[in-house]
């Protein structure tokens, strides 16, 4: 029997007729098979409903770890966690190249849905698999990779689970590296000033802005030949725990049980940032605890863009009826050739918009994302947006051949719930 299942954010929630945890592929190529309606549900980190399941929930707790390791290339089962897989590969002497700052989601999930971190010369987490394997609709295991089954596999890089289970990925890592961490106070006109720059020299740049202010929180990470320094155990317990999420946490209380003290209180979070200089293991610096619960939207925008959009946004607050507590996070990627990847031919900024979970957020979403689209922009697919297929075909060159593959791999619509009927139509 299905249990009630609801995700991190509470935005989205399910009832599914049964939850299948297969431990094994024909386990798993079972359950897909005998199924008339089943999605995989990932860890539940997405914002969406694209995790729902109508009918046959796939919960991959049970499909963990690494198979095979061939060099710099590791495959894993797909419902590791980024946490499990950065641990395991620690091991090994091995990391991922890039990530972002949560480690919660399954690596399917991450995947499937665009996560991404930041660095201009580097592309999202999908542009670092080089094969996938995935269970189809009628139950077969198949293999894609750029010279077995291309198109597929240009398609599932970033295939929001709507062409079959994947049950694993191939990555290509790097040899384990040392990150120095610079975190410190800015003002966000002269951040844009200094960043295509910034950006140009720097491996990892992206900053946090209080947006009834001027100020920023700026953050460049560093590939480093220099060992690990890095912060000490109290030192790390009360940045992270302590401030980041047990003060903020407090502060965000206090804005929604009183929410005309909201723009006063996210001007004094802004003016209390301090500096961090430390050196560490690569994951330990891309990762972030978050324990805060929010909402948030998401779009990615061409580069060249970034900047107007952030004025044009500073003034959608400004008309706001309400105040904003979470900070406004800016990323940066490099183009790729995925299909349905956000940074599909363009190189791209990340703008994420958030509030604190329970206070008002239609309005300040929806205004970003009038202007978000006025460039272009593309919704994070994990992440709360209204576009529906007819628009997101104008923003995707690749959208019909990703909906013919879809059609071929799943003709009947095994792998579709309400969210996805939504984006593809």
């Amino acid at each position: 029997m299905g249990t009630p299942w609801t995700n991190w954010a509470r935005t989205a929630s399910a009832n599914p007729h049964r939850v299948e945890r297969p431990a094994s592929v024909d386990e798993l190529a079972s359950a897909v098979a005998g199924a008339s309606s089943v999605r995989p549900r990932g860890s539940g980190h997405s914002f969406t409903d694209i995790a729902v399941a109508p009918g046959v929930a796939i919960d991959l707790d049970a499909w963990t770890g690494i198979v095979e390791v061939s060099g710099t290339l590791v495959t894993v089962r797909s419902g590791t966690t980024l946490r499990q897989l950065n641990a395991l590969l620690d091991v090994l002497g091995l990391a991922l190249a890039n990530l972002g700052d949560i480690d919660a989601q399954t690596v399917a999930g991450a995947i499937s849905t665009g996560t991404h971190g930041t660095g201009a010369k580097l592309g999202g987490l999908a542009t670092q698999v080089v094969a996938l394997e995935l269970v189809l609709a009628d139950g077969s295991l198949v293999r894609c990779s750029a010279a077995e089954r291309p198109e597929l596999f240009h398609a599932a890089g970033v295939g929001l689970g709507a062409l079959g289970v994947i049950s694993t990925v191939t990555l290509r890592c790097v040899p384990s590296f040392v990150l120095h961490a610079r975190e410190y106070p800015g003002r966000l006109d002269a951040v844009l000033e200094e960043f295509d720059h910034l950006t140009a020299v720097e491996d990892h740049v992206e900053f946090h802005w209080f947006p009834h202010s001027d100020r920023v929180i700026v953050k460049r990470n560093n590939r480093v030949d220099h060992p690990a320094a890095p912060l000490s155990a109290a030192r790390r317990f009360y940045e992270y725990e302590v401030v980041e999420n047990g003060a903020f946490g407090l502060v965000c209380k206090l804005a929604k049980a009183v929410p005309a003290t909201t723009r006063t209180l996210n001007r004094v979070c802004g003016s209390l940032i301090s500096e961090r200089d430390y050196r560490d293991v690569s994951h330990r610096v891309f990762v972030t605890p978050r324990r805060v619960r929010f909402v948030e939207t998401e779009y990615a925008v061409p580069r060249a863009a970034l900047h107007d959009v952030l004025r044009e946004l500073r003034a959608a607050v400004a008309g706001l009826d309400h105040g904003v507590i979470v900070p406004v996070e800016v990323r940066v990627a490099q183009g790729d050739d995925i299909w349905l990847s956000t940074a599909h031919g363009r190189d791209t900024a990340y703008i994420a918009v958030h509030q604190y979970l329970g206070m008002p957020y239609r309005r300040y979403f929806d205004a970003f994302e009038r202007i978000a689209g006025a460039v272009g922009g593309r919704p994070h697919w994990g992440k709360m947006h209204t576009l529906t297929a007819q628009t997101l075909r104008d923003r995707y060159p690749r959208f019909d051949d990703f909906r013919r593959v879809r059609a071929d791999v799943d003709p009947t619509g095994k792998f579709t719930n309400a969210y996805l009927d939504r984006v593809l139509g």
